[in-house]
C-alpha cells in the first residue's frame, strides 16, 4: 500500500513520517523504514525522515514522545525530530485544536527538513469512524466523504487496512506500541463511536460495516469532486468584482440545482475572506432568492454579509446616481457579499 501511494505521489524523494508511538503510525514507519533501508521504491531513490508531535495532553506525554523517537531511530530513520505543540482552544473541541496543532507542525518539519510528503497512519477504521461521526452530525458530501488518501502532501497509505493488521505488523517486527488511553476515554465522541458504536453495529448488522462505511467515502469522494468542480465553474462564470466585495446575478442562481446553489453560495462567502458556512446559515442566504425586493444581510461565519438587492433598488440607484455615472445593465437583482469588520472588543 505505501509503494502504491508513493508511485501515486510521483516518487517523493524525501518523504515524513508522522508516528505518535501508537500501533497504526508505528507500523506505518516500520514499512516506511524497510523501503528507506533499500533506498529506494521502484527503482526512485528515497529517504525516511519521522515526527513526533508532543501535544502535551496526558500526563508522562514528553516520556512517551521520546520513547517514540527511540523507536523509530532504531528502525533506521534519519533524522527524527521531536516537536512539542501547545494546544490552544480553537472553538472546536479539544480534538479539532489538537490535530491543528498537529499538522502545524508536521508543516513545518516537511518544511525544514524538505520533506515532498508526509504520511499519516489512518486506517479504514478511522475512515468507517469518520464517515458514521459526520453521519450523526447532519454533515454533507464533503464531510461523509471522509478523509482522503491524499491531499496536498499529506498521504494515507493504510486507508484499505484494518486496524487489527496493523497490530500485526508490530508483532511481526516485535514493536511495543503505545496505546493511547484517550482512544477509550467516552468524554470524546470519536472515542465512544470506535468502543461503543461500531462493535454494537457489527454485532447487529453483520461483519463488513466498517468495509461498508468506508467504501461509502470513497464513492462520495467521488461525487464531491465532481460537485467542486462544477462549483467552481460555475462561481467563476457568475462572479462579478466590486471594490468591497462580490456579487451574483440572482436569476442565474436561483435557476442553479440546490447542490451547485449552496456551493457557488458558500465560494462567494470564501472569496471575501469568510469561513465554510453550516448548512443552516446557507439556507438563510439561499433564502434571500426568494424575498420580495431588498432584504438582508445575513451573517455568515468569518464576517460576511450577504443581502438581496432587488432590480427596482438597482434601477433606483442609477437614477440617483446622476447622467454623469456609467450605468450598469441590468436585467435582474443581485446577491452581494461583503466582508464585514468585526465589532471592537
Amino acid at each position: 500500500m505505501l509503494q502504491n501511494a508513493l508511485a501515486d505521489a510521483g516518487y517523493p524523494e524525501r518523504v515524513l513520517v508522522a508516528c505518535s508511538g501508537g500501533p497504526d503510525s508505528l507500523a506505518l514507519a516500520a514499512v516506511a523504514a524497510y523501503f528507506a533501508r533499500r533506498g529506494h521504491v521502484d527503482g526512485r531513490p528515497v529517504s525516511v525522515a519521522a515526527v513526533v508531535v508532543d501535544h502535551q495532553l496526558q500526563p508522562g506525554s514528553a516520556d512517551v514522545a521520546a520513547r517514540a523517537v527511540r523507536t523509530l531511530e532504531d528502525l533506521g530513520l534519519a533524522p527524527v525530530q521531536l516537536r512539542t505543540v501547545e494546544v490552544a482552544s480553537t472553538g472546536f473541541g479539544p480534538e479539532a485544536a489538537a490535530r491543528d496543532a498537529r499538522h502545524a507542525a508536521l508543516d513545518a518539519a516537511a518544511e525544514e527538513l524538505g520533506c515532498q510528503a508526509i504520511l499519516l497512519g489512518h486506517t479504514l477504521d478511522d475512515q468507517a469512524e469518520q464517515v458514521l461521526l459526520g453521519l450523526a452530525r447532519g454533515s454533507g458530501t464533503r464531510s461523509l466523504a471522509g478523509m482522503r488518501p491524499a491531499r496536498g502532501r499529506l498521504l494515507r497509505p493504510f486507508l484499505g487496512l484494518r486496524r487489527e493488521e496493523t497490530l500485526d505488523i508490530c508483532e511481526a517486527e516485535e514493536l511495543d506500541p503505545w496505546h493511547d488511553p484517550s482512544n477509550a476515554d467516552p468524554a470524546f465522541a470519536r472515542s465512544r463511536t470506535r468502543v461503543e458504536v461500531m462493535p454494537v453495529l457489527e454485532e447487529k448488522l453483520g461483519p463488513g460495516v466498517a468495509e461498508s462505511l468506508a467504501r461509502t467515502a470513497a464513492i462520495l469522494q467521488q461525487d464531491a469532486d465532481f460537485l467542486e468542480d462544477m462549483a467552481k465553474d460555475t462561481y467563476e462564470a457568475l462572479r462579478q468584482r466590486m471594490d468591497d466585495g462580490v456579487w451574483l446575478p440572482e436569476d442565474a442562481v436561483r435557476d442553479l440545482a440546490p447542490a451547485l446553489r449552496f456551493r457557488v453560495i458558500a465560494k462567494a462567502a470564501a472569496d471575501v475572506g469568510g469561513q465554510q458556512p453550516g448548512y443552516g446559515r446557507l439556507q438563510a442566504a439561499e433564502a434571500l432568492l426568494r424575498r420580495q425586493g431588498s432584504a438582508g444581510p445575513v451573517e455568515l461565519p468569518g464576517h460576511v454579509g450577504v443581502y438581496r438587492l432587488s432590480l427596482s433598488d438597482l434601477e433606483q440607484e442609477q437614477a440617483l446616481a446622476g447622467p454623469g455615472v456609467p450605468r450598469e445593465a441590468a436585467r435582474c437583482g443581485k446577491l452581494v457579499f461583503r466582508h464585514q469588520k468585526p465589532p471592537q472588543q
